[in-house]
């Protein structure tokens, strides 16, 4: 692991392993953490090699929330300089195309716990836990915590986590539903990198259409989502033979057959 704040690698067949790498401090978004892993993101997703994004952090925590210490000193008040000097990792994971595959190692707490749910999924080590401590610092969320989380858990299990600022297991987030599967630590990394490898399966530019449209959709009525799936079909469909769907099914049809 390199001395930057950020590390990433992306590997041949086209995954892109990002770690934040701050383990000293619990990986805590310093200004340059912030700025390194918001241009990380970017950068990578602009990368027309990498199909698939695995998000972690170094050491024993996954991201322990805003560095308050560091982004707080100065004048003026703690939002107007974090906004002035960081930029938005939130937002770049919200702008990037390719699925992101959050392995949250270690303890996620307030805007980790917001960087982990901007993720499109999310596996857990037994050593993971969450914990949305807004209300006891005195800080407003502004990453999508207080949204985000009761559309996953729905809004009870959402008031208990956020306005008690317990914590909760990687376990429970998984019985709760917004975390996919919980495994050892060191299988983690592995699950997500498998994982990826089946995500890579999809043809190419399916990836990036199919979270396109379900992201989309979400953000809108049932039934708005509904009429936009059926535009966003009628039009992409009508590009595709039917002679290439069927050498498509062939070849899922077989790689079925293999595995059982």
């Amino acid at each position: 692991m390199t001395d930057s704040v950020v590390w990433r690698e992306v590997d041949a067949q086209g995954v892109a392993l990002i770690t934040l790498n701050r383990p000293k401090v619990l990986n805590a978004l310093s200004r340059e953490l912030l700025d390194r892993l918001a241009t990380t993101i970017d950068e990578t997703a602009a990368d027309p090699q990498v199909r698939v994004i695995i998000l972690t952090g170094a050491g024993r925590a996954f991201c322990a929330g805003l560095d308050l210490k560091e982004i707080g000193a100065g004048r003026g008040s703690l939002g107007q300089r974090a906004a002035a000097a960081a930029g938005d990792p939130v937002a770049a994971l919200h702008r990037c195309k390719q699925p992101v595959i959050g392995a949250i190692n270690g303890a996620a707490v307030t805007g980790g716990f917001e960087l982990a749910l901007a993720c499109d999924v999310l596996l857990a080590s037994t050593q993971a836990r969450f914990a949305d401590t807004h209300t006891r610092v005195g800080l407003a969320s502004g990453w999508g915590l207080s949204q985000k989380l009761s559309r996953a858990v729905g809004i009870y299990r959402a008031r208990e986590i956020s306005l008690s600022a317990r914590w909760v297991s990687a376990e429970q987030a998984q019985a709760w539903g917004f975390v996919n599967h919980v495994v050892a630590p060191d299988a983690l990394l592995p699950a997500a990198r498998a994982l990826a490898a089946e995500m890579l399966q999809a043809q190419p530019g399916m990836l990036e259409r199919y979270k396109a449209i379900i992201d989309d959709g979400f953000a809108l009525t049932f039934g708005e989502g509904m009429t936009l799936e059926r535009q966003r079909a009628s039009a992409f469909n009508r590009s595709v033979g039917a002679d290439e769907i069927e050498q498509r099914r062939e070849a899922v049809r077989e790689g079925n057959r293999s595995r059982s």
